[in-house]
């Protein structure tokens, strides 16, 4: 894939940041067309080049989604691989959401996406080859308390992803979703500071944090293999497609979950403190 031409969500920051640039050093000659909402962190993060394109993008617009897709096909005359990174969390209990959360973060993590899956798609049909890889959630494989809208919008985008890439598969494009659990991003700091630590004790139930490089090498482990699904850690996957099969081991698990990712929280707070 060195000269592939890819275009990637989110690319301003955390994992699409880190994902970027492990693949601009990974592969130099590779086009790439990087795209996020806060145009001064992506100019911040890169250097546009020859074969570096920046672009700002809301991917919530359709008509941005067309915009970035028209000028990389007349740059580049393809599309090769689209990874959409791109999203956003509010964690609340669900009765203290604000109602508009519930438009932010199903327009952003699950229609902003499958509007950009659905344009690049009809490209790569067209030339008969392509993979696009979206980054969901393992909160999109288990319902997740504490951050429902999110783990609504995850279970959508995961669904949408399996499904076309099953449908698409005939057509020489393939579409796998990455699941990934907590990871060290911004967001990551954020959790810790939430006033009400009940609401992201499941994020924090798991053994540790995963770093956005183990995210980026499944990324690398999805466009290599071509799954159609790709859970990070494989054992937190299987403990979340479990709960998901069986609604009643979630009430059986919660409490237990709930005060291991509590604990884990207070631990963190106390390390930056004394840091």
């Amino acid at each position: 894939m060195s000269d592939d031409v890819a275009i990637i969500t989110g690319a301003g920051s955390g994992i699409g940041r880190h994902f970027a640039t492990e693949l601009r050093r990974r592969n130099p000659q590779m086009r790439l067309v990087l795209a996020d909402v806060n145009e001064q962190s992506l100019a911040q993060a890169f250097t546009p080049a020859e074969n570096v394109v920046l672009h700002e993008l809301d991917i919530r617009s359709v008509d941005n989604w067309r915009s970035v897709v028209a000028d990389t096909l007349e740059r580049f005359g393809r599309i090769d691989q689209l990874h959409n990174i791109a999203g956003v969390d509010r964690v609340a209990m669900f009765v203290d959401q604000p109602l508009e959360n519930i438009d932010l973060l199903v327009d952003i993590n699950l229609k902003g996406t499958l509007y950009g899956m659905r344009i690049v798609a009809e490209q790569m049909v067209a030339q008969g080859s392509g993979h696009i890889v979206n980054v969901a959630s393992l909160a999109g494989v288990a319902p997740t308390p504490g951050t429902v809208i999110y783990s609504a919008s995850k279970f959508g985008l995961r669904g949408a992803s399996i499904a076309t890439g099953v449908e698409l598969r005939r057509h020489g494009v393939y579409v796998t979703v990455v699941c990934p659990d907590l990871v060290t991003t911004a967001l990551f700091d954020q959790h810790v500071d939430e006033e009400d630590p009940e609401a992201v004790a499941l994020i924090f139930s798991g053994s540790r944090a995963l770093t956005t490089d183990e995210v980026s090498e499944a990324i690398f482990r999805a466009l290599r293999d071509r799954p159609l699904e790709i859970d990070v850690p494989f054992s937190r996957g299987l403990l979340s497609k479990a709960s998901n099969a069986a609604p009643s081991l979630l009430l059986r698990l919660y409490e237990p979950l709930k005060r291991k990712g509590m604990k884990e929280i207070e631990r963190t707070r106390r390390e930056r403190e004394q840091s």
